[in-house]
């Protein structure tokens, strides 16, 4: 599991990517392509937040069952 700090950064990383190129397919004329590729920065985000979600809740159900 990656540390808080790098996770943060990661994201904060892909959402500037991702609104460098919105805004230079938007320039072109390409907005639905702009969309589209906001669209999948999105989902690229959403994913490692469920993924950390998941390994919060594995580390919650060890602590309180006893769990190694």
């Amino acid at each position: 599991m990656l540390t808080d700090a790098s996770i943060l950064f990661q994201i904060a990383g892909i959402g500037i990517i991702v609104a460098l190129i919105h805004t230079i397919l938007k320039q072109m004329g390409k907005e639905e392509i702009a969309q589209f590729a906001t669209l999948v920065g999105f989902i690229i985000v959403l994913v490692m937040v469920v993924n950390g979600l998941a390994d919060l809740f594995q580390q919650i159900k060890s602590v309180f069952l006893f769990q190694g």
